[in-house]
């Protein structure tokens, strides 16, 4: 019996096989490290039975049986794994069913696909997926290999009842396949050259500025890769390891010039990659990788449509996952080969549950990795109190006593590789907005402290205020690796002439220093900022604004409560929910276009519209030449905060960067809606709502008219 950090239970078939069911149900509940839904033990309890019957033949060989298996880096769970005289089986359960469908049969198909394109040990093995409808009369009879002439089967389909059978077809149809590796549970994630390939097809057939529209010139973008490419080459012929911190203004291009140095650096103007110079694109804003995945695979998706071409759009989705990904699966994946419990504040590689490979080392696949909003990686605190209660999903490894801040922790991944290494950090200003999110300093620290050998390559406007609370220079004043160079920032050009001046214009609104006015009567002409009032009058001028497939959303802050008597709905979390409202059109409700579910900051960080209502609750109010900031109590009140302790000082800046953030967001101009309020009492002279009295937003309406806006 492994304790395996990718599974929830895995075992040599035999031990399986005689093993009383409640001992394997016991340890997959008890690894899931939450409390499994009744219907996922069921389905568990239902799995083992049948499996125990039907593997009885195969009792005797070298197999091996693994459930719920984490497919590496790309957050996927399969049902069951078999492995058996050097197949891979995928088993996918939908115990209780009784017919067959096609969703279903997709899902175990990707799940086989997933560990050909991504998984070292599976890229050169036969995969079999079989979906396996407990209930299901029928069985597959004609054993074939897919379209995609990879070894990897069109997915078989059978009952509980049919099982061994078609195990022992696929057997003797494939005789002599050679043993799988001994360490395939902890193989690396390794995506084929096939994969890459066309991602970069896919990547390059999109125009992703589309997505990640910016205002910078493309000369500056240009130059920023090319510093930044320069950095890797050196790196890679001196052995070093090297970080490079870029900066720009929001809409300047930060995603972009990510996504285009992962891509150059893969292929080197080359027409296929270039082997063992991978890069990742990293970012820990969920929403963020989901609408870039969707966006890019359904445009590709949609193009091989029209040319007759025979693609599914999860095909495309898994094409652009190898340059995309979510920050914390790369982490998990990382956090799944450390050795536990962690004794004397150290993390050290448990060679048990990673590979070792020359050059790579323990570390991952890529020399370079790039993430996107650094500053908004997690404190020491926040990733430690997260690990040690084992996440907040299940099947989330519980780490006690984890000894560093998150950047700290990604450091120390890239650092695990032998050889070099580059990280890329994007850098937006003032932007922390979750507490937790420690800041560019903690980067700066971890590198002072614990990896002064790297070489630090960094933006001079990073030394500015809203980077590090202006203390950049004096955290960096005694290392001696850093390297200043203006090309790490996207700087002005005429076409980055709003996106500059916008960004100015809101940090001065939010610093109150008295330059917001002037500022604004430089940008007016060409990007409209209005205010009101009334939430349909934004509405209509919005509408009025946009033109053709412009894209228009509400925002709003997280902390905002009182916003369901304007007859607006906060957008529920979940990426799912965010992908809808930035890409579906008009006809569709879940659209931002509607005007009717409001995006807050955590949703539309990083992302763009053309045209957008912020509207201004009472969480953060102008009051006596300051801005004083409320959290409501969920019923009755809003209460007070006071900048007592440091806590309560971290919860302000959060709430200020949140309205930075979302008042950065438009491309071509925003309406400020600040309500009225409810300003009518009962006879009884008592106030109809105190929740939302009009003196809690008529400071907000009165600074900001003040500054020049228009009223509409």
């Amino acid at each position: 019996m492994s304790d395996s950090p990718r599974c929830l239970y895995s075992s040599d078939l035999n031990s399986f096989l005689a093993a009383n069911r409640n001992e394997v149900f016991g340890m997959l509940c008890d690894n899931y490290h939450g409390d499994a839904l009744t219907t996922t033990r069921d389905a568990w309890i239902g799995e083992i039975d049948i499996l125990q019957q039907a593997l009885i033949q195969w009792k005797e060989t070298d197999a091996r049986i693994i459930f719920e298996y984490d497919i590496p880096r790309l957050g996927k769970r399969i049902d069951v794994v078999l492995l058996l005289n050097g197949i891979i089986f995928c088993l996918e359960f939908k115990v209780g069913e009784t017919e067959i469908k096609v969703g279903d049969v997709d899902q175990v198909l990707d799940y086989a696909l997933d560990l050909k394109n991504f998984h070292k040990f599976s890229e050169d093995k036969v995969i079999v997926p079989i979906l396996i409808a407990t209930r299901y009369s029928g069985s597959s009879s004609v054993i074939q290999s897919s379209i995609y002439d990879d070894r990897v089967l069109n997915p078989l389909m059978t009952g509980e009842a049919g099982i061994t059978k078609l195990i022992a077809d696929v057997l003797e149809r494939f005789p002599n396949e050679t043993s799988v590796d001994k360490n395939w549970i902890i193989s690396p994630y390794a995506p084929t050259p096939t994969i890459i390939e066309a991602a970069r097809t896919l990547y390059e057939s999109h125009s992703v500025t589309d997505i990640t529209r910016h205002e910078a010139d493309k000369v500056t973008t240009d130059t920023t890769i090319a510093y930044i490419l320069d950095v890797i080459h050196k790196s890679k012929e001196k052995g070093e390891k090297s970080i490079c911190f870029v900066t720009g203004v929001p809409g300047a291009g930060k995603t972009l010039v990510g996504l285009e140095v992962a891509v150059k650096q893969t292929y080197q103007d080359s027409d296929k990659p270039i082997d063992d110079e991978g890069a990742v694109y990293l970012s820990g804003n969920g929403p963020l990788v989901a609408v870039l995945n969707e966006a890019l695979a359904q445009d590709n998706y949609k193009k091989c449509r029209e040319r007759k071409e025979d693609k599914k759009l999860s095909d495309s989705r898994r094409e652009v996952s190898k340059f995309i990904q979510i920050i914390h699966r790369y982490r998990d994946n990382m956090l799944e080969k450390i050795k536990l419990p962690v004794e004397n504040g150290t993390l050290e590689i448990d060679p048990n549950k990673a590979v070792h490979t020359e050059g790579t080392g323990y570390g991952e696949v890529e020399h370079v990795a790039i993430f996107d909003e650094a500053q908004r990686s997690w404190t020491h605190d926040r990733i430690a109190n997260y690990l040690k209660r084992g996440g907040t999903y299940g099947n989330k490894k519980k780490v006690a006593n984890f000894p560093m801040s998150e950047a700290s922790f990604l450091i120390w991944s890239l650092d695990q590789r032998e050889d070099w290494a580059t990280i890329v950090c994007l850098v937006g200003g003032g932007q922390e907005i979750n507490t937790g999110e420690a800041g560019i300093s903690e980067w700066i620290s971890s590198l002072n402290n614990l990896f002064p050998h790297w070489r630090v390559y960094i933006s001079p406007k990073l030394t500015e205020p809203e980077y590090a609370e202006g203390r950049v220079n004096e955290l960096l004043s005694n290392n001696p690796n850093v390297t200043y160079n203006e090309k790490l920032h996207l700087g002005v050009s005429l076409r980055s002439f709003r996106a500059e001046k916008l960004s100015a214009f809101v940090h001065s609104l939010l610093a109150i220093d008295g330059n917001a006015a002037f500022i604004y009567q430089e940008i007016k002409e060409n990007y409209p900022i209005v205010i009101t009032r009334d939430m349909e009058k934004a509405k209509r001028w919005i509408h009025d604004k946009a033109r053709g497939n412009e894209r228009t959303g509400v925002l709003i802050t997280k902390e905002a409560a009182r916003y369901k008597p304007l007859g607006i709905h906060v957008l529920e979390s979940g990426d799912e929910n965010a992908v809808h409202w930035f890409l579906e059109d008009i006809t569709d409700t879940r659209s931002s276009n509607y005007l009717e579910d409001a995006a807050t900051e955590i949703q539309v960080q990083g992302l763009e519209l053309e045209y957008t209502c912020l509207l201004w609750d009472a969480d953060m109010r102008y009051e006596e030449g300051k801005w004083q900031f409320y959290r409501f109590n969920g019923k009755d009140k809003w209460n007070k905060l006071e900048a007592v302790t440091e806590s309560k000082q971290e919860q302000m800046k959060y709430m200020l960067n949140a309205y930075r953030v979302l008042m950065t967001r438009a491309r071509s101009g925003m309406v400020i809606c600040v309500p009225e309020g409810n300003p009518h009492k009962s006879e009884n002279g008592f106030w109809e709502d105190e929740t939302r009295l009009p003196q809690y937003y008529n400071g907000t309406y009165e600074y900001l008219k003040g500054l020049g806006l228009e009223e509409i």
